[in-house]
């Protein structure tokens, strides 16, 4: 195996996997990253990929292929060098015992390898229907709901977003909870969503490879298909596969309040600010803010019996009966953080209930905190 290929295009290729490799010693082979060259000097390519068995990315990528052949080689290490190596073009070729040379300049590094035929084989599975979606409201969709999926891994079928058609609105919808908080946003492709009719439940890695991938510079769409057990996203000459998660995703529709006693506008980036500095004495485990509305103010408040209290206040365009509820700082944060609308609509409806936000810029948005008991 011999090929040269671009610094900028080797690095670029490398670096998109470094996620993906399996850093647990399970399988030291899914530590490694495949290497396969193929084609001819003017016309030749070389494939990466790389899987933990869950998930897995394959690119292809243009270079000068002097002899074909595969090998494997640590995929940490291999990404070190070629990072550190000017831009110039850089010269690879693998002995008969798997040891890769690598040439660029004045440089030259040899790596250990191993045969490409103790390399796991990537799942590959052709969907019969796909759907072509923004790369951009993709990369959207998953930020305002990956935050609240659950990383309990006793709550499988919580550990990922649920991914659903709503064929009454011809929109496509992504949900995430973990049971204390859940978070949805709906959006509109005008393409056939045809593939995507059944619900899926894909999970937090696969999801965060997929928005890694809607990122990259030349990201404008995105190919989305689901078959069986099995996802895929492709990019260009970048496909991610995943395997999903197995089971039902709960009635998440339940939990959203269907009626509402209190609605209030509040500027956000005051909002979460306020947050901040009073979630800094909250209790360390509960992390509890109370929520104190009367007459034109709300009263931010928290108390650690070791340390303080805090309490801070705002004005807000309220006149109705006083309400006192509590909540966990982080979650919303976490919620406010991502709805990027310099206004947020709180919805209450009573001290027991969830309490809904929405930004006032996007109905299609919707995010859900349970309250606590202090």
């Amino acid at each position: 195996m011999k090929f040269s290929i671009p610094k900028s295009e080797f690095h670029r290729g490398l670096a998109r996997i470094q996620s993906i490799v399996e850093k647990r010693n399970t399988m030291p082979i899914l530590a490694n990253v495949l290497l396969d060259a193929s084609g001819t000097t003017k016309s030749g390519k070389l494939e990466l990929a790389a899987t933990d068995l869950e998930v897995g990315i394959r690119g292809s990528h243009s270079c000068q292929v002097e002899k074909k052949g595969g090998v494997t080689a640590s995929a940490k290490k291999l990404f070190e060098i070629v990072r550190e190596l000017p831009e110039e073009p850089i010269h690879v070729s693998v002995s008969e015992n798997a040891y890769l040379t690598i040439r660029c300049a004045r440089s030259e590094f040899t790596l250990a390898g191993t045969t490409s035929d103790e390399y796991p084989t990537l799942p590959a599975f052709t969907p019969e229907k796909t759907a072509t979606v923004p790369a951009a409201v993709l990369g959207e969709m998953i930020e305002r709901t990956m935050y609240a999926a659950s990383s309990d891994e006793t709550r499988y079928n919580l550990n990922g977003v649920y991914l659903e058609r709503l064929d009454d609105v011809g929109k496509l919808r992504m949900v995430a909870t973990d049971g204390h908080r859940l978070a949805y946003v709906d959006r509109s492709f005008g393409t056939e969503l045809e593939a995507l009719a059944g619900g899926v439940i894909i999970p937090r890695k696969g999801l965060s490879e997929l928005k890694r991938l809607v990122d990259e510079d030349d990201a404008d769409e995105i190919e989305l298909g689901f078959e069986g057990n099995n996802g895929l996203a492709r990019k260009g000459d970048v496909t991610l596969v995943m395997r999903l998660i197995e089971g039902e995703f709960p009635n998440y529709r339940q939990v959203v309040p269907s009626e509402a006693h209190i609605s209030l506008v509040m500027p956000t980036e005051p909002l979460v600010h306020a947050l901040r500095r009073v979630a800094l004495l909250s209790a360390e485990r509960s992390r509890a803010v109370k929520f104190e509305l009367s007459s034109g103010q709300l009263s931010l408040s928290s108390n650690n019996p070791d340390l303080g209290d805090a309490r801070e206040e705002l004005d807000v365009d309220f006149d109705g009966e006083p309400l006192s509820i509590a909540f966990n700082a982080r979650y919303l944060m976490d919620a406010l953080g991502v709805c990027r609308a310099k206004e947020v609509r709180m919805i209450f409806k009573d001290p027991l209930s969830p309490t809904q936000l929405v930004p006032t810029d996007d109905a299609d948005s919707l995010a859900v905190v349970m309250p606590m008991r202090i």
